[in-house]
């Protein structure tokens, strides 16, 4: 049973997207709640006017907090808490030197996130639109011993571009699939940690020897475009790409061309630039399976988060410095 903080006067809390109810709740039983309740995306310029007074700001991925909403936001926001891993749309030097907590977090959604990846790149390697439409328009014939052939996964080399959390739960799912996994990472890990995973120091030979590549690096402005037409033509011909990351690490270009001249087998995407305005030509591509950014839906982990962020506030109240503190 979590302990709950009473102030007398609560402090004031906006959310910028709706949360689980369970969070709701809780949030209301702790501070002075202003929602977005059309739940719509808000531009910098709308969330200074709707979270006037607040100290607490609770966001998304979907949100950008730029150096210039914290300003207008201060110094009476105190914490800005984030329903995500990533945080790369947060100007942290700027919550810094106006001495903004950003909290987010880790850990908790990695296992909801390595599923949708291995769902992501079963569904690319098997075809899984183009079956689900075949059989959805009435237009399947019945069984035939060349219908929809696919990549198999047993034996093949995984590639997995970020080995965080993240990745290590991908990686650990992938081998009980029979799969070699190799990765690219800003540093070595330590052989406990990797296991029997192969490191390589470029993210150009992790292309050349992955059958199927995996992009689970963490947000960051440095990586956008680092999966470019150079490093896709070096990926083994036929290769699966998956992406569960963020949309702009992929140049939209030049996957879409080698998944129309087939140098790409299939791409499985959960992330797009631009969301929710993805490149209209994916859609007409059978070798892309899409899903909207769903890796950390569900129930359990989206109310894991809420919470956390949570626990991290109180413990912030309580002069303490929880673990998934940023700055």
């Amino acid at each position: 049973m979590r302990s709950l903080n009473h102030p007398l006067e609560p402090e004031k809390a906006y959310l910028c997207r709706r949360l689980p109810a369970e969070i709701e709740v809780a949030l209301r039983d702790r501070f002075c709640v202003s929602v977005n309740q059309q739940d719509a995306l808000l531009s910098p310029a709308e969330i200074a006017e709707n979270a006037k007074g607040a100290s607490v700001l609770l966001v998304t991925a979907t949100e950008r907090i730029d150096g210039e909403l914290l300003r207008k936001l201060a110094p009476t926001l105190r914490t800005v808490a984030t329903l995500s891993v990533g945080v790369d749309h947060i100007d942290l030097f700027s919550a810094r030197e106006l001495g903004i907590d950003v909290l987010h977090t880790p850990d908790v959604l990695s296992d909801a996130c390595a599923e949708i990846a291995l769902m992501l790149l079963l569904n690319a390697s098997r075809r899984g639109f183009e079956a689900d439409r075949l059989v959805r328009t009435g237009h399947w014939a019945g069984w035939a011993p060349t219908q929809l052939l696919g990549k198999g996964l047993v034996g093949k080399r995984l590639g997995i571009f970020g080995m965080g959390r993240i990745g290590r739960a991908i990686a650990t799912r992938a081998r009980a699939f029979g799969m070699d996994i190799h990765y690219h990472n800003r540093s070595r890990l330590a052989p406990a940690i990797a296991q029997d995973a192969i490191y390589h120091a470029t993210l150009d030979s992790l292309c050349r020897n992955s059958d199927a590549l995996m992009v689970a690096a963490p947000g960051a402005p440095e990586l956008k475009g680092a999966l470019d037409r150079a490093h896709i033509a070096a990926l083994l011909p036929g290769a699966v790409v998956v992406n569960i990351s963020r949309g702009d690490i992929v140049d939209d270009d030049a996957l879409i061309d080698a998944l129309q001249s087939g140098h790409v087998f299939a791409a499985g995407l959960d992330v797009f630039a631009n969301e929710p305005c993805i490149d209209p030509r994916y859609r007409t591509l059978d070798n892309a399976f899409l899903s909207p950014h769903i890796g950390s839906a569900t129930h359990e982990t989206r109310n894991a988060m809420g919470w956390l962020l949570i626990d991290g506030i109180e413990a912030l109240r309580r002069g303490e410095r929880p673990a998934n503190l940023l700055s």
